[in-house]
C-alpha cells in the first residue's frame, strides 16, 4: 500500500517507503529557493585560501606582518635620522647660508719723524657695496645715495641694476657719510672697511716715506720696507643676515678683532727735511740744474737727519705722478763725484805713511795718463804744493801723484773700506751699490781718473758716509733712517746702535779734517761754504757728466758737489750736496757749497750746537820761502 507525501507548501510526492525521507530529503531547505547543491561563487573562480592548509595560511600571515613591521621601522628610523641627526646638519646649512663673513681692516701704523710728527697715518673709512639681487628699487636707491656718495645717479642706478651679487658703489667713504647711509636702510647696501692713508707733510720726506697702493700695501720707501710692521693683522666679523642683507638682531654676530699696525719712528727731523728740500728746490729752479740730492747725517750715530732730492713728489698723489719721479735718487742714482773723492786718496796716502799735511810735492799743471793727459783746473807751471795745498786747491795732478805712490791695489782697498762699490744697508728699497771696477781692470787712464773721482760712481748717501767716517775719527757707521718700531701694545723695538768699522786711524782723520778746513779758508776752492761762528771742513767736486748721446764726456755738462762737516773742531753733522747740470757751467764751490752752507747752518742752529770756540787755523798751501 502506498502512501502520499505532501511537501511543505502543498503538493504531494510519492515514492520511497511510507512516511520516510531519503538522506537528501533530510537536508533543511535552503532559504530563498536556493538549491543546496548550488555555490554562491561564479563559475571558474576559486575561494581564497582554497587548497592551502592552515599552516600555510599562518606562515603567509606571519611574513606579511614581518614586512609591515620592517617598513614601519624604516620609516620611523628615517624620521629619527632626519630629526635627530641630519636635522642639525640641515639647520646648520640653512644657518651658514645666512652667515656672512666680513674682513675687519687693521689700521695701518704711523710713520713719524724723530720727534713724533706724523709723515703718514691712516683713518677709518668704508667701501660702500651692494647686492643688486637684494635691492628692491634700484632707481629709488640711486636717488637716495647720489648726493651722499657724490656719484652720478645714473651710474649708481646702472650698478644697482646689474645681474650680480656684488658691486662697489664708492670707496673710502668717511664715517659720517656711512652713518647717514645706514639711516636710510636701503636694502642690499652694505659696508666694508676701506681705510684712507694720509700724508700730512705732503711732499716733505715723501721719497723716504714712500707710498701705498690701492690695496693698502707699501710700494716704496719705508712703507715698503716695513710693510709687515705697518700693516698689522686684519680681523673678521661673522654675522647672520636676513633676506635684505641686514644683520638679524638675535642672530649670530661674532668678531675677531684686528691688530693695528706698528708705528715706525724715523731718524729724520721733519723741519730739517723741509729746509733741505726747499733749498734743493731753489737750486733746481736755476734753469741749469735738472736734478739734485742732499743728505744730512749725524756724525756720531750715522743716523740720517734729512734725505732729499729734487724734483720730489707727494705720496698722496703718487698714482698721478710720473713713475720716473717716484724713486729716491739719493740712494738709487749714481754719479761720478769728482774731486770730493780726493779725500779718500789723500787719506790712503796719510794712512800708508806716504805723506803728511805739510809734505811738499812739485806739481805741474798736467800729467800723462796712458793715451790721455789730465790737467788741473787751470794751467800752471810747477808749483811746490803742500799736501794741504793739493787738497785746498783741488789739484788733480798732485792727487794723482800721491795715488801712484799708494798703488792701485791699496787705493782700491781704501775705496772699498770707505764703502764705495757696496750698499750702505740703509733701511730703504732700491739702494745702488755704486760702480767700482777692480784695480786689475784699470787702464792707465782709469788708474789716473779714479783717484780724482772720475771712472767711479757713488750715491749721495755713500758720499755722505765717506765724510762721516773722517769726521768720526776714522770710524765708519752704517747709515740708518729708522730709529724704532713701536707695537700697538707699546712695546718698542729700538734700531740699536750701528756697529762701527775703523777705516783710518784717528790721527789720519784729524789730519784730513785739518786739510779739509783749508778748502773753505782763504785760498781754498769753497769760501762760500763757510758758516759764521763755526769752523767748517769740506771738499768741492766738479765732475764731467757722461753724455748718454755719445757715450763720452763731451757735451755732457757737469755734476757739482760739496760735502763737509761742522763744527770741524767737534763734528756734529755731515751734509752732502750734488747738483746735476747737463748744460750748465760752474763749480762745486760756487754752486753746491752755498746749498751746503744753508742746510748746515739750519742744522747747527736747530740742533743747538755751540759755536766753535777756537778760530780756524792758518794753512800753508805751498812751500814756505
Amino acid at each position: 500500500m502506498s502512501s502520499t507525501y505532501r511537501a511543505p507548501g502543498g503538493g504531494a510526492r510519492s515514492g520511497g517507503r511510507a512516511g520516510g525521507r531519503t538522506p537528501a530529503q533530510r537536508q533543511p531547505a535552503p532559504r530563498g529557493g536556493e538549491s543546496p547543491f548550488t555555490s554562491r561563487r561564479a563559475p571558474g573562480t576559486r575561494r581564497s585560501g582554497a587548497g592551502l592548509s592552515l599552516d600555510q595560511r599562518g606562515l603567509r600571515n606571519r611574513w606579511g606582518l614581518v614586512v609591515m613591521i620592517t617598513l614601519l621601522v624604516l620609516v620611523v628610523g628615517r624620521l629619527a635620522v632626519l630629526q635627530g641627526v641630519d636635522g642639525a646638519a640641515y639647520a646648520n646649512a640653512a644657518e651658514q647660508d645666512r652667515l656672512r663673513t666680513y674682513p675687519i681692516a687693521a689700521l695701518r701704523g704711523q710713520v713719524v719723524d724723530r720727534n713724533g710728527h706724523p709723515f703718514a697715518y691712516t683713518v677709518d673709512a668704508s667701501r660702500v657695496v651692494a647686492d643688486p639681487k637684494v635691492v628692491t628699487d634700484a632707481a629709488r636707491a640711486a636717488h637716495q645715495l647720489t648726493g651722499l656718495l657724490d656719484v652720478p645717479e645714473a651710474d649708481l642706478s646702472r650698478k644697482l641694476s646689474e645681474h650680480s651679487r656684488y658691486v662697489v658703489l664708492a670707496s673710502q667713504v668717511p664715517p659720517e657719510t656711512v652713518d647717514a647711509i645706514k639711516a636710510l636702510k636701503v636694502p642690499g647696501v652694505l659696508f666694508e672697511d676701506d681705510p684712507v692713508r694720509l700724508y700730512p707733510a705732503g711732499a716733505v720726506g715723501g721719497q723716504v716715506v714712500g707710498f701705498v697702493g690701492k690695496d693698502g700695501a707699501g710700494l716704496a720707501g719705508i712703507e715698503h720696507t716695513f710693510d709687515d710692521d705697518l700693516a698689522g693683522t686684519p680681523g673678521k666679523r661673522r654675522v647672520e643676515v636676513g633676506s635684505g642683507g641686514n644683520p638679524i638682531p638675535s642672530g649670530i654676530d661674532e668678531s675677531t678683532p684686528a691688530t693695528d699696525g706698528s708705528t715706525v719712528t724715523l731718524t729724520i727731523d721733519e723741519d730739517l727735511q723741509y729746509v733741505t728740500e726747499q733749498r734743493l728746490s731753489e737750486a733746481c729752479a736755476d734753469g741749469d740744474t735738472t736734478q739734485g740730492s742732499a743728505v744730512v747725517l749725524d756724525v756720531k750715530t750715522g743716523q740720517v737727519m734729512a734725505m732729499a732730492s729734487c724734483p720730489g713728489f707727494d705720496p698722496a698723489a703718487a698714482r698721478k705722478t710720473d713713475p720716473e719721479l717716484l724713486g729716491n735718487p739719493a740712494i738709487s742714482d749714481v754719479f761720478e763725484p769728482g774731486s770730493v773723492m780726493k779725500a779718500v786718496t789723500i787719506s790712503a796716502a796719510l794712512q800708508e805713511g806716504i805723506a803728511k799735511p805739510d809734505s811738499v810735492l812739485s806739481v805741474d799743471g798736467k800729467i800723462d795718463a796712458g793715451d790721455h793727459v789730465v790737467r788741473d783746473s787751470h794751467d800752471h807751471g810747477p808749483i811746490d804744493y803742500t799736501v794741504t795745498g793739493i787738497v785746498a786747491k783741488s789739484s788733480n795732478v798732485g792727487t794723482i801723484m800721491l795715488a801712484r805712490q799708494v798703488g792701485e791695489e791699496k787705493l782700491e782697498y781704501y775705496l772699498r773700506a770707505f764703502g764705495v762699490g757696496s750698499t750702505t744697508g740703509v733701511e730703504l728699497p732700491g739702494e745702488s751699490r755704486g760702480i767700482l771696477e777692480g784695480h786689475a781692470d784699470w787702464t792707465a787712464s782709469r788708474a789716473a781718473n779714479v783717484p780724482i773721482g772720475q771712472g767711479v760712481s757713488v750715491t749721495t748717501l755713500q758720499l755722505a758716509s765717506i765724510y762721516q767716517t773722517i769726521a768720526n775719527d776714522g770710524v765708519r757707521l752704517a747709515p740708518r733712517v729708522v730709529k724704532s718700531v713701536t707695537a700697538p701694545d707699546g712695546k718698542v723695538r729700538a734700531a740699536g746702535e750701528a756697529e762701527g768699522t775703523r777705516v783710518i786711524s784717528k790721527s789720519t782723520a784729524d789730519h784730513m779734517a785739518y786739510m779739509l778746513e783749508a778748502v773753505v779758508g782763504e785760498g781754498g776752492t769753497a769760501p762760500r761754504g763757510a758758516i759764521e761762528g763755526f769752523r767748517v771742513a769740506g771738499k768741492t767736486g766738479t765732475a764731467q757728466r757722461p753724455n748718454p748721446d755719445c757715450g763720452c764726456y763731451r757735451g755732457g755738462g757737469y755734476v757739482t758737489s760739496f760735502v763737509g762737516f761742522a763744527p770741524a773742531d767737534a763734528p756734529r753733522y755731515v751734509v752732502a750736496v750734488d747738483l746735476e747740470r747737463p748744460t750748465g757751467a760752474g763749480d762745486g764751490g760756487g754752486i753746491a757749497a752755498p746749498v751746503f752752507a744753508d742746510v748746515m747752518r739750519y742744522a747747527l742752529t736747530a740742533g743747538r750746537v755751540v759755536p766753535s770756540g777756537t778760530p780756524r787755523p792758518e794753512f800753508a798751501l805751498t812751500r814756505k820761502p
